[in-house]
């Protein structure tokens, strides 16, 4: 559920009024997250219009887009059993976490259902059940407490609840943005480590790499 941080192109920053809504939402979520019910509808609708083109669009697949997500996942210490990818959009770094740890349970949420169904058409014939795409709102996750030790996202603002009570002890989250301070759905490090820090998290790492940045943190044992 990513807001794009390219132009409707592909090429270039995002338009000033997406960057400025997306910043409001960011917000909203990270301080208010009790007013994003209001909110639900209108982000699900603009995403479910534009699910058949996205990836065309922000350039999703690309290596640029990813780079900060690939940067992070080198910076955990343990292989993940069963991860968990928010915002997931048309699946892209799912299925790249699915590629990074072949081992791993790997799945996907996103509150728009054209997006899942595009992501979903991604995966093909999955015999092993190790990848899978649901509608879900990452403000209410329809997983038990401790189900992941590892949840990503990309582009997209944390619900720090909602992300600790999936998140098993020991595990790790990742938050990153393709195009760092200037992704639409960008929060700043210090938001990160307090919201984890107020759950029990503790930061790992966080850096940059080209335009994108990332944000590391770990569930105490």
């Amino acid at each position: 559920m990513s807001i794009p941080q390219q132009s409707d192109t592909g090429s270039g920053p995002a338009p000033a009024r997406v960057k400025l809504v997306g910043r409001a939402l960011n917000v909203t979520v990270a301080h208010a997250p009790w007013l994003w019910p209001l909110l639900r509808r209108p982000m699900t609708s603009y995403f479910d219009g534009r699910a058949t083109t996205w990836d065309e669009r922000t350039g999703a697949p690309g290596a640029d887009h990813l780079a900060p997500l690939a940067l992070a996942v080198t910076k955990i210490d343990r292989r993940p059993e069963r991860a968990l990818d928010i915002g997931t959009g048309t699946g892209v770094a799912a299925l790249f976490v699915a590629r990074e740890f072949p081992r791993a349970s790997v799945r996907g949420v996103d509150v728009s259902e054209e997006m899942i169904r595009q992501a979903k058409a991604k995966v093909g014939l999955d015999p092993e059940g190790r990848v899978d795409f649901r509608v879900a709102d990452a403000s209410a996750l329809p997983y038990q407490d401790g189900d992941f030790d590892l949840v990503t996202l990309l582009n997209m603002p944390p619900f720090f609840a909602e992300i600790a009570r999936v998140l098993r002890h020991g595990g790790h989250v990742i938050v990153a943005a393709s195009s760092g301070d200037q992704t639409p759905f960008y929060t700043p490090d210090p938001v990160l480590e307090r919201g984890f820090g107020r759950r029990g998290m503790v930061t790992v790492k966080a850096g940059r790499i080209g335009r994108g940045s990332y944000f590391v943190a770990r569930k105490g044992e």
